[in-house]
């Protein structure tokens, strides 16, 4: 990555595998830790059409959660419901695919592509919550209801980080995008 030529499209996966690799351990963060940013990651892997992510940053997350839980972390998640982990994360790729058509630089267009952003980090949240209930065998006593008032607390830090990390990746690219002009302009002087 030349900072004098701007973030390049094939800087991307990298900056990508990165992020998650470095916030997948800690799922809402704490004092110490960024929250995880898969779902954002997926997001733009979807936004930057790079297909070959979705199915590469699956196995990712596979990998570092499989990591993780042989150090040490929990594997209270890890159950037959693991699987429906690809279509929440397809959700957030596919809207990122459909919110790279908004891709101007208008700020109409980074609002409905935020607002992809919530809508789809919101379905995530259904579809893995409402697959974790049904097929995990940890909640077979508990009413539905009941399970969506215990869940409905993790609601707005699953969508919320995802909303900032989102903020931050667009800031960053429009910051890596002006800073080619900024530095010619700068040599001008």
């Amino acid at each position: 990555m030349n900072i004098k030529q701007g973030l390049k499209p094939e800087s991307l996966p990298i900056l990508l595998i990165t992020l998650m690799v470095m916030t997948r351990f800690h799922h809402f963060g704490d004092v110490l830790h960024l929250p995880d940013a898969s779902l954002a990651v997926f997001f733009f892997a979807g936004f930057y059409r790079k297909k070959a992510l979705l199915g590469f940053l699956l196995g990712l997350a596979a990998l570092i959660d499989f990591i993780a839980i042989k150090n040490g972390t929990s594997g209270w998640c890890v159950t037959p419901a693991y699987v429906f982990l690809i279509p929440t994360y397809a959700t957030l790729w596919f809207a990122g695919r459909i919110a790279a058509r908004f891709n101007t630089g208008k700020v109409s267009d980074l609002v409905k592509s935020l607002g992809l952003l919530m809508l789809s980090a919101s379905m995530a949240f259904v579809i893995s919550n409402a697959s974790f209930y049904a097929f995990s065998g940890k909640f077979d006593a508990l009413a539905m209801a009941d399970y969506v008032a215990e869940i409905q607390q993790y609601f707005m830090p699953y969508v919320g980080s995802t909303l900032v990390y989102g903020i931050v990746g667009w800031a960053v690219v429009k910051l890596f995008k002006a800073l080619p002009a900024f530095l010619s302009n700068r040599k001008a002087v």
